[in-house]
C-alpha cells in the first residue's frame, strides 16, 4: 500500500506540474524554470548516490548530478550573457516544492525500495520536462539563444528518459 502511494503521489506531483506549466512564461522566467529542473534533479541525484543500493541506479544517479549541473552552468552563463536574471515563477517554485517533497519521501526508503521509487519519479519527471519542453518552454522562448539552448537540452532530457526506462525495466 505504501508504495502505491507513493507512486500515485509521485504521478499526482508530475500531473500539477503539467498544469503549473501551461502558464506562458517569458524568457526570464523560462530561465528560471530551466534552473529549478535542473537544481530538483541533482537533489535528488545526490541523495540517490549516497542511498542507493542497485549498482545501475547509483550509476543512473552520478550521470544525472553530472548532466544537470553542467546544464544549469549553461543556462546560468547564457542569462549573464543577455543580462536577464532568472525569474521566480509559479512553475519554477512548484518545480522546486515538488522536488523537496520528492526528496523527503525517499529519504523514508530504503534498500530496494528506495531504488524502485527514485527511478519511478525519474521517468514520470522527464517525461514531464519534455513535454513542457515541447508544448510551452520552446513555444514561448522569444530569444533566439535560450531557444537554441532549449533544443540542444531536448534531446539530452529524452536521453535521461530513456535510460531512466532501462535501469527502471532491468529492475523489474
Amino acid at each position: 500500500m505504501k508504495k502505491a502511494l507513493i507512486t500515485f503521489t509521485i504521478g499526482l506531483s508530475a500531473l500539477m506540474s503539467v498544469a503549473a506549466f501551461a502558464q506562458t512564461p517569458n524568457d526570464a522566467q523560462i530561465a528560471g524554470i530551466v534552473v529549478a529542473a535542473n537544481t530538483v534533479d541533482i537533489d535528488a541525484g545526490k541523495l540517490a548516490k549516497s542511498k542507493a543500493t542497485n549498482k545501475d541506479v547509483k550509476r543512473f544517479a552520478e550521470h544525472m548530478i553530472t548532466d544537470h549541473t553542467g546544464s544549469n552552468k549553461k543556462a546560468t552563463a547564457l542569462v549573464k550573457k543577455l543580462k536577464v536574471k532568472p525569474e521566480e515563477s509559479d512553475t519554477s517554485k512548484k518545480l522546486k516544492d515538488d522536488g523537496a517533497a520528492n526528496v523527503s519521501k525517499l529519504k523514508g526508503l530504503k534498500g530496494a525500495e528506495f531504488d524502485k521509487a527514485y527511478i519511478e519519479n525519474e521517468v514520470t519527471y522527464h517525461q514531464t520536462v519534455l513535454d513542457a519542453i515541447d508544448k510551452t518552454l520552446l513555444p514561448s522562448a522569444k530569444n533566439s539563444e535560450l531557444k537554441d539552448l532549449l533544443e540542444k537540452t531536448r534531446p539530452v532530457i529524452n536521453d535521461h528518459l530513456q535510460m531512466a526506462k532501462k535501469v527502471q525495466a532491468e529492475m523489474k
